[in-house]
This record gives structure tokens, C-alpha cells and sequence, in this order.
């Protein structure tokens, strides 16, 4: 949620470098992150200076673009995504730049990268239809006309079912964008680091590059598109298939099953929304005290631990102005709203908003915008882990995220305590037979290095990328040990919602090859690939998580799309299959699952609770 929208990113092919007697050099295998070279940038003014100063830009667009070429030229890059990312800056440079025919180039080859369907089709439209316009009438000034009949053109050739949410989605994203909405993130989130540290890494120069694009390029064009957009949504707006009511399993009125302890590790929850379906500790009491002497006060229903790593009895994640959560939650649906591309009161009234923004209005925005998700994400999880079965009971084990736009230092004193908290949760689990575990986060290596240059950590990306490794390490090891010494428990967790490879970038506990972890990715309501699901090895099966409506805290409703939906779906449909049989190992329990799915055209397994459940009676 805290880095900037990248639109459009295309590719071209890598062709081996030659030496001066014509023989091809052998290149060094890049195979994962950690081989990826860093390059840090010094940045003498604003970065503000930097996107808009032609030149101030032009000299470090250049840096950039050399060191990638070297790059290229030096090692085997086969991870697709860091390909992309690499030659989606060639293709921003050279519009940039008037090098119209070489970014067209670009433009074609990424669709021989791009390996889910919506994307090999949706990918570049924008960019095509700028490249042709200007190409036409071969100056740096867009001829409007030729610019919206080429997407028009473009846009109407695409097989509307299958691209329809994906335009809506890209409409949404361009609806909320403005030059000082780009510039205050930017400002937010990078700047104050920068003033200290006066340099920059390669994601961030990547991003950066991008905005100017966007400014330059997309935004002046931004009426033109959305309504090109606007009219194919009117015109053609199809309702895709369901596929999910169908497979779906209710236990409600199935008598003489069993009741199973499945634990939602997450951000909280309301446990009023599931007054009939939670954990219960009855040797604990809500009285200030450690009653059972476990180490816990009032775990009653579960634990809870603070951003510091600490424990305490608030179960819910703590939000600083309760009084505001009203106006949040129609915030949030005023979102959803624009990215589904409805017209809603709600939607014009944050579209509206966001016109008349200053670059320093941004900040507290975002920020309360991601503390209320944060604040509803547990119980939006637990809503769907619990969705049509009396006999799941909850255990609530609360983490703690950090909603600020920078947030504090890591350090490795932090990671060793995040290690001790994951070790006391899973212990947790086993005193208390927790059977199934719904996991809809992931841990990267790329956000702790982030995280170590907006704090100024470091001398250079090298060191931060040292230093992360470290502390990341501290902690994914913790983890691995702590859930493969948990045999007899179920852990379900999300895919991740980066569009990239999980094994490339060594996320956890996604990443983890364990007999007792199944990961999910997801798809959306007629079973297509999602474009923000990542991917992988270890990526097992996929549910729904696209527009899925679950529980907030208060008990209403609202819907949401990602891997933290389609992960607690699957989760769901294994509390039923040990309601139903609560022999099952873990082994057998993702055996079922597995088998049961339905495989679709590109060879994802689409889990059917249906068929997994009347496994068992076979």
C-alpha cells in the first residue's frame, strides 16, 4: 500500500554481450534477490527537484540507465518480474526521451513475458496508444484524437469478460491519481530519509522514474483516458460467471460433528461479531491477571502482541481516533467503489477530495487510510474462516503492524524478538490443539531493506541489503523451525498480492517447503488468475479473492480483493473437512484439498469444497 503505482512496465530480450574477438561472455546466474546487484544514487537536492528539474533529471536517468544495461550485460537474469521491472524503465525512459520506435519495442516484447491471461492482454494499452499518436504525427506533443482512437481501438479488440475488471481497476487507479497526490507520497515517505542520507536505491530510482512518466506523460492524458474507459464499461459491462456458490460447502444443520480450534493470526478481532464460535480458556478470567499462569493476561480467547513485540490482553488492533472509524469505513467503501468504477455519492465525494489535495494533505491520509485496514483485517479474515460452519472456534493471536508511511527502525534486536513472539504464538497453538492456523501475511526481504533507507540506515544499499538479510533471516528461520516442529497443526497462508515470483524474492512463511503448509493464491469470481496474486513453486492452490464480502469489527460487511481472503477461504474448507473427520493429518487434510481442485487453462488448481468434502466419504 506505501509504494507508488506502477501502471505500465514492459520488457525486451536480453542478448548476451560479445567480447572483442566475438566470443559471447559467460554471465554470472542471478537465481535469487540476493544476487541482484544494488546501486546507490546521491542525491544532492529534493527529490521533488529531481522529477521535475529536466535537468536534474537527465543526468541521473542516465546513471540509471547504464548501470541496468551493465547489468544486463553482466548476469543471467531469469526471474521475470526483475526483467520486467528493469526494461519498464528503458520504456519510461525513452518516451521520456521522444525515442518512440525503440519503446515501442519494449512495449510488444512484455506480452512475451507476461504469463497470466488478463495481463498478456491488458499490459501496455495505455503506452501503445501514446507511442502510435506521437509516432504519427512525429512530435513530443500528443494529437488527442489519434491518441484516443488508437485506445478506443485497442481497448474494444480485448475479449471483454476477461479484461473487464482489470480496466475497471486500472480506471480506479488513475481516478485517484494526481500530480500532488504522486509528489506528497513521494515527499511522505522518501524525502525525510533522503535529507539524511542524501542517496537513493535502485527501487526507489525506479519509482521515481516512474513518476515523472506519469506526470509527464499519463496524467495530461488522463480525462481522455477515463473516458475511453468509461464508455467501454457502460457499453459492454458483462457479469462473470460465479463459480464459487456452486462448491461451496454449509455445515449449519449437519448434526453430530466435531468442534474444531482453528486460530486467526492477524491484526485482531472483534470477538463480539462471533459471539457463538470462539476459543474459550476456561481456566482464564478478564481480570488484569494471569490466571492459568501461562505467561498471558486475560487470554480468554487468545493472545495479543504489540508493535514492540510485547504482550498484552487488547485483542483488537488499537486505533487512535475510534470516533473517526464512521467516516473511515465509508472512506473505504467510497474505494472500492472507484476501483470496481462505480458511480457512487460516496465515490464522487473521495474523488473530489483528492482533486483539491495538496502534496502535504497526503500523508495523514494514507496513513489513517491504512490503520483502519489494519484495524479490520483480522476480523475480515476471521469472517470467512468461520463462513458456514457452527463448529469452528476461533483463537485470536494478534500481531501488530505499523500504519505510518515510515515506519520505525528495524533493528536486530527487533527481529530477535519478532523470532521469540512467533515461537510463543505456535507454542500457544499446540497447549491449546489448535488444528488449522490462517496466516494472511507474508514477511519479505524487500520491505526490510526499505524499511532500513527511509530510516537512513546504512552507508549504502549494499550495507542495508547485509543488514536485512541478517535480521530477515532471524526471523524466517524462527518461523521455519518453530511451524515444521508443529506437525500436527495446519497452517494456511496467503500467496502474497506483489505479482511476483515467492521463491525469486524468499518471502516467509510462503516460501516455505513444509508438509504442513498449504499456501494459496487467488482468482476471482469465475476462477481467473488475479493480476496482484503472486506466484511459485510453492504456491498449492487458489481460491477466491476478488470482491469477496466478509465481517468487519461491528459486524457489518464489506468487500475486499487478496491473497488475505483467498487464504482464510481455504483455511475454511479445512476446519470442515476435520469437522467432518478429526483424524486427518495435516497431510491428508492438503491431500484432499489438492485433489479435490479443479484444475483451469493454465494449470491452476481451483479448490472445490464440495468435492473435497465428499472425498472423504469415498
Amino acid at each position: 500500500m506505501k509504494k507508488l503505482v506502477i501502471f505500465f512496465s514492459c520488457v525486451a530480450c536480453v542478448l548476451l554481450p560479445v567480447d572483442v574477438h566475438g566470443q559471447q561472455q559467460e554471465k554470472k546466474k542471478i537465481e535469487k534477490i540476493d544476487d541482484l546487484p544494488r546501486h546507490t544514487y546521491k542525491v544532492s537536492g529534493t527529490l521533488t527537484e529531481l522529477i521535475t528539474d529536466e535537468n536534474v533529471f537527465g543526468p541521473f536517468a542516465a546513471e540509471v540507465r547504464a548501470n541496468i544495461e551493465k547489468d544486463l550485460e553482466t548476469y543471467e537474469i531469469t526471474d521475470k518480474t526483475t526483467l520486467k521491472d528493469f526494461y519498464g524503465v528503458f520504456v519510461n525512459l525513452d518516451m521520456l526521451a521522444g525515442n518512440y520506435d525503440a519503446a515501442l519495442e519494449g512495449v510488444v516484447l512484455i506480452r512475451e513475458l507476461e504469463d497470466k491471461p488478463t495481463d498478456k492482454l491488458t499490459t501496455n494499452l495505455i503506452e501503445e496508444s501514446i507511442i502510435r499518436a506521437r509516432i504519427d504525427v512525429e512530435t513530443k506533443t500528443a494529437d488527442q484524437r489519434s491518441f484516443v482512437q488508437y485506445l478506443t481501438d485497442a481497448v474494444g479488440a480485448l475479449s471483454w469478460e476477461v479484461v473487464q475488471d482489470r480496466i475497471e481497476a486500472m480506471k480506479g487507479d488513475l481516478d485517484m491519481f494526481s500530480r500532488n497526490i504522486l509528489l506528497g507520497m513521494i515527499q511522505s515517505q522518501y524525502e525525510p530519509g533522503v535529507e539524511q542520507s542524501h542517496q537513493i536505491s535502485n527501487e526507489i530510482a525506479f519509482e521515481l522514474i516512474n513518476a515523472r512518466y506519469l506526470i509527464e506523460m499519463v496524467l495530461p492524458l488522463k480525462e481522455q483516458i477515463l473516458e475511453v474507459f468509461d464508455a467501454h464499461i457502460t457499453a459492454s459491462s458483462v457479469v462473470k460467471v460465479d463459480i464459487w456458490e456452486e462448491r461451496s460447502v454449509n455445515l449449519f444443520g449437519v448434526p453430530n460433528l466435531t468442534p474444531v480450534i482453528v486460530a486467526v493470526w492477524d491484526t485482531g478481532v472483534d470477538i463480539d461479531v462471533f459471539p457463538d464460535r470462539l476459543f474459550v480458556n476456561t481456566q482464564e478470567r478478564i481480570n488484569g491477571k494471569d490466571d492459568d499462569g501461562n505467561g498471558y493476561i486475560d487470554d480468554v480467547h487468545g493472545v495479543a502482541y504489540t508493535l514492540d513485540m510485547d504482550k498484552t490482553a487488547e485483542i483488537i488492533y488499537p486505533i487512535a481516533h475510534p470516533e473517526r472509524l464512521p467516516e473511515m469505513k465509508e472512506m473505504v467503501k467510497a474505494l472500492n467503489d472507484i476501483q470496481a468504477a462505480m458511480d457512487t455519492k460516496e465515490a464522487a465525494a473521495l474523488k473530489q477530495r483528492l482533486a483539491e489535495m495538496n502534496p502535504e494533505d497526503v500523508k495523514p491520509l494514507i496513513e489513517e487510510v491504512v490503520e483502519f485496514a489494519l484495524y479490520i483485517h483480522g476480523t475480515y479474515t476471521a469472517g470467512l474462516v468461520v463462513e458456514d460452519n457452527p463448529y469452528a472456534r476461533i483463537l485470536v493471536a494478534r500481531l501488530t503492524d505499523d500504519c505510518h508511511m515510515i515506519p520505525g527502525p528495524e533493528t536486530i534486536e527487533k527481529a530477535k524478538k519478532r523470532a521469540k513472539m512467533c515461537q510463543e504464538i505456535i507454542d500457544y497453538f499446540k497447549t491449546n490443539n489448535v488444528r488449522v492456523v490462517n496466516m494472511s501475511w507474508t514477511g519479505t526481504l524487500r520491505s526490510r531493506e526499505s524499511n532500513l533507507e527511509v530510516n537512513a540506515i546504512g552507508a549504502d544499499s549494499e550495507e542495508r541489503a547485509k543488514l536485512a538479510r541478517e535480521m530477515f533471516d532471524i526471523e524466517r528461520n524462527a518461523l521455519f523451525d518453530a511451524m515444521k516442529n508443529a506437525p500436527e497443526i495446519l497452517f494456511v497462508t496467503s500467496a502474497g498480492n506483489e505479482n511476483d515470483d515467492i521463491a525469486f524474492e524468499d518471502h516467509y512463511p510462503n516460501a516455505f517447503d513444509l508438509p504442513n503448509l498449504l499456501v494459496v493464491g487467488a482468482v476471482d469470481q469465475a476462477g481467473d488468475e488475479t493480476s496482484f496474486t503472486s506466484f511459485g513453486a510453492t504456491v498449492d492452490v487458489y481460491a477466491n479473492g476478488f470482491e469477496v464480502e466478509s465481517s468487519i469489527p461491528g459486524g457489518e460487511k464489506l468487500p475486499a480483493s487478496g491473497t488475505s481472503a483467498s487464504s482464510p477461504i481455504a483455511a475454511n474448507l479445512a476446519t470442515k473437512l476435520l469437522a467432518v473427520k478429526p483424524s486427518l493429518t495435516p497431510d491428508e487434510v492438503i491431500r484432499l484439498i489438492k485433489d479435490g481442485a479443479d484444475p483451469n487453462e493454465n494449470g491452476r488448481r481451483l479448490i472445490n469444497p464440495r468435492r473435497s468434502v465428499e472425498m472423504l466419504g469415498s
